[in-house]
């Protein structure tokens, strides 16, 4: 249990994430909802304390009571989220939740169902809702109404619907500077419930829209509960770790946009990788490098249907080249193509984390992996999903030819740094790897393809690769060629079947991985780093944490060299029951680990339960 009530800025890890597979909603330990967007997870935030605590906007509900504890959980097997308080007065129960696929009401468009509950004592609450439309940069016009209350701003209308009688709160007094809000003050007794609605309202009504009492509340509860047990019995999974990989399943489908079968990286912005440093991206976007972990990590554990989504969504980019040939590294959701960035210079960023970074520079970068990526998934989706049809291998044959014709470029990097191009070996890696799935794919199909050329252009990179990617002084495959650098991306190389996992050259990079910094390693107390930063500058400032998918992959490369020797395997399973405890208190992870276990970066991370996904069904099928 946890007392966090005093606290500014919650830490990022003392959250759980609700949703309606179009966007979702951080919820605080402290009851407090401190990041909304809407209507989808790329659209102007409504609540983003997370971002500012003083102009960002938040919607709590919590006990009047000082030194007030409390605790998270979800409904078993759902996305449903319950907050538990405690005081001297009694124990309260918040459920959270917000109803997905046909279940809200059709007069609205997204529905935010608070459920406030007291089952000991009776215990006084405070409601607080304070909106701050469009990243706080929109004034809007508060209507106190005899059912709750409407908020209205240029573009978007809600209706917060509450039986206690709500006041509003004036810019000078409210907790949320130069914006309009409502508080309430009201008693819960024992077994007694309160059911407050927060919806997206079409038009204006003269009502707040529908209000749940207990016994719509309960239904609309019910049916969300149904819903998501429905979907998770789907997963095949029956190792070590169900839970762990149940919840990466549900953390996934959560986000996952409904419309399109895109999932976004992160439903957050500027989060930091380091707390008050200019790490700070967008990742409500869509990358195609997630393509082969997310067809791979969702096929493994029966959840075809999103994969072929998914698939269909990447399908849709093929087909939107380039004039060159080419592809983007990323889109937006709904498939669009520009993603400026821009700074909101009016928000502090989370704990002070300058700039607030809104759209994502990096989406006209060069980045070489993504071609390798791309097919890898297409070739898996190929063989234990859907065969592909005609039309669509003839887009991927051009990129094919588009990766032949350019991969010795020098490029940004799978890591995106802003430091200038250079020939990383993971971006070479994963252009053999396209080639290579090329011409499995044309073989497998007997698609008319250039072979001859393919194969000869697959050899050259290979060779290239084993002459300057790998470093004879370090004895390991390193950042990028001529450098003496490690890199925690070269652990892919056994997992798309580069080189054998017992290859001398492997073991001997995992052997150097595995070394602590300061031994000029990347593995500290069982976390990972991408790489050092020291001595491979980014174009950045500041540092950052270990980043939560090396780790997995590390433990994803040492669950394969243990088929050849069995320390790697011990090794690989202590490290990922070790990353398991870094999870936060209801199993969610952000992209990177901070010094002293802190979650950084954006949360919750796809990129990381993707990746938790495949190390627990590799390692509990090489354990058996």
């Amino acid at each position: 249990m946890e007392q966090y009530q005093s606290q500014r800025y919650q830490p990022i890890e003392n959250h759980g994430v609700i949703g309606d597979l179009h966007t979702v909603a951080l919820v605080g330990l402290n009851g407090s909802i401190d990041w909304l967007c809407l209507p989808s997870f790329d659209a102007p935030s409504v609540f983003a304390s997370l971002l500012d605590a003083e102009k960002g906007g938040f919607f709590r509900i919590a006990p009047v009571a000082e030194n007030v504890r409390a605790k998270q959980l979800y409904w078993p097997d759902t996305n449903v989220l319950i907050t538990r308080f405690f005081t001297e007065d009694g124990v309260a129960e918040l459920t959270d939740f917000m109803p997905v696929g046909g279940i809200a009401d059709t007069s609205t468009k997204h529905q935010l169902v608070r459920r406030l509950s007291v089952v000991r004592g009776a215990m006084r609450f405070r409601l607080e809702c304070f909106p701050a439309f469009d990243y706080a940069r929109e004034d809007h016009a508060t209507d106190i109404r005899p059912d709750g209350v409407v908020f209205t701003s240029s573009k978007l209308r809600l209706g917060l619907s509450a039986s206690p009688e709500v006041t509003e709160v004036p810019p000078a007094t409210g907790a949320t500077s130069g914006r309009t809000g409502v508080q309430a003050e009201f008693e819960v007794r024992e077994c007694g419930t309160e059911t407050f609605v927060l919806q997206e309202l079409p038009e204006d009504t003269g009502t707040c829209g529908i209000s749940l009492g207990a016994d719509s509340g309960a239904e609309v509860f019910e049916s969300t509960v149904a819903y998501w047990r429905n979907w998770i019995a789907h997963s095949t999974y029956t190792g070590r770790w169900r839970e762990m990989v149940n919840r990466s399943a549900l953390t996934l489908k959560l986000l996952t946009y409904a419309p399109t079968g895109a999932i976004v990286a992160a439903p957050t912005t500027s989060l930091p990788e380091g707390i008050g440093g200019e790490r700070n991206w967008d990742y409500r976007y869509t990358w195609i490098r997630d393509a082969a972990f997310t067809v791979y990590g969702l096929m493994r554990i029966g959840f075809t249907e999103e994969a072929e989504a998914f698939m269909r969504w990447v399908e849709a980019r093929c087909h939107e080249l380039n004039p060159d040939g080419s592809l983007q590294i990323m889109y937006g959701i709904d498939g669009r193509h520009e993603l400026t960035e821009e700074t909101l210079d009016h928000l502090d960023g989370y704990a002070g984390s300058k700039p607030v970074r809104v759209g994502n520079g990096a989406w006209d970068q060069l980045q070489l992996d993504i071609y390798g990526e791309l097919l890898d998934s297409v070739y898996l989706f190929n063989k234990h999903g859907t065969p592909i049809s005609y039309d669509f291998w003839i887009q991927l044959r051009r990129l094919i030819n588009w990766i032949a014709d350019n991969w010795e470029r020098t490029d940004e990097g799978v890591w995106e740094v802003r430091g200038g191009q250079r020939h990383f070996t993971y971006s070479k890696l994963m252009a053999w790897v396209a080639l290579d799935r090329g011409i499995r794919l044309a073989d497998k199909r007997s698609f008319p393809a250039d072979r001859e050329r393919w194969m000869t252009t697959r050899d050259t990179i290979f060779e290239r690769i084993m002459a300057e990617g790998w470093s004879e002084s370090r004895q390991a495959f390193v950042q990028s060629f001529g450098s003496d650098s490690l890199d925690a991306s070269n652990l892919m190389m056994p997992l798309v079947f580069f080189v054998s996992p017992g290859d001398p050259r492997m073991l001997s990079t995992l052997d150097e991985t595995l070394k602590t910094p300061g031994e000029g390693g990347l593995v500290a107390n069982g976390l990972t780093f991408r790489y050092n930063v020291e001595e491979s500058p980014d174009g950045l400032s500041g540092e950052e944490g270990t980043f939560n998918i090396c780790s997995f992959w590390l433990v994803e490369a040492l669950t394969r060299a243990g088929r050849h020797d069995r320390r790697y395997l011990e090794e690989a399973r202590l490290m990922f029951e070790k990353m398991l405890g870094y999870a936060n208190h209801v199993g969610l992870f952000a992209e990177e680990t901070g010094p002293t276990g802190e979650h950084l970066g954006n949360f919750p991370q796809a990129f990381t339960h993707l990746a938790l996904i495949s190390a627990a069904y590799n390692l509990d099928r090489a354990l058996g």
